[in-house]
């Protein structure tokens, strides 16, 4: 009877020890298979914060690129000798902007006066303009910025170059010097340069004005 019980109690003991050990195994399957998992999901999260600092870096280069400083190249636009203009020879100052495609008799000027706007480039394009009125000439220009299309600052660097060449020969080199200063985002206001009484002359938010007062202009030059 004993024996009978000594043999249950032991077939009980090892019965339970082996299912005891079952969950051991089990419970160490478990812990092994969220170990891969989170492995896995550190590479993932790591894999994927490469391509996000690769795709940014990329990102930022082409930025950089777009933005690249608009140069203006003005020692190569020639210190040769120019024929003198006054700032009444109209059609002398409109000749070296090239040809008038459209005319606002109804403008004004810097100082809000009645004026005549010439425009030489086309309405959508970056333009290129003269305002004259009774008291002031008014050159104005697009003046591109760093994230403007290259056809866009290309223009803008022709514009400079005409501008640049007019100003030669309204004020000699002073009047280049003055352009390539404006080109250097200086401001210059009410100083008389070459001979004429610059009322304005600057270059900001996408925009060039040279204005010259011609009530105080020296209008026969040699």
């Amino acid at each position: 009877m004993w024996n009978n019980s000594l043999q249950t109690f032991l077939a009980s003991t090892i019965m339970a020890v082996g299912v005891s050990l079952s969950g051991c195994n089990s419970n160490t399957d478990d812990d092994q298979s969220v170990d891969a998992g989170a492995s896995e999901q550190v590479v993932a999260e790591t894999t994927s914060a490469d391509d996000s600092a690769a795709t940014n870096t990329e990102v930022e280069a082409g930025k950089a690129q777009q933005r690249t400083q608009v140069k203006y190249d003005v020692s190569a636009w020639g210190n040769e000798s120019v024929n003198s203009i006054n700032v009444g020879d109209l059609e002398g100052i409109q000749s070296t902007f090239g040809k008038v495609l459209s005319t606002d008799e109804n403008s004004l000027d810097y100082a809000s006066n009645p004026a005549a706007k010439y425009r030489f480039m086309d309405t959508e394009a970056p333009y290129l303009d003269i305002i004259d009125s009774e008291k002031y000439l008014e050159l104005g220009w697009y003046f591109a910025n760093p994230t403007d299309s290259d056809e866009e600052k290309e223009l803008s660097q022709n514009h400079a170059k005409k501008a640049y060449q007019l100003a030669r020969k309204l004020m000699g080199d002073e009047g280049g010097n003055l352009v390539a200063d404006m080109l250097n985002v200086q401001i210059i206001k009410n100083k008389t340069i070459g001979g004429q009484k610059v009322e304005l002359a600057k270059c900001e938010f996408y925009s060039c004005m040279l204005v010259i007062n011609k009530a105080d202009a020296q209008t026969d030059k040699s």
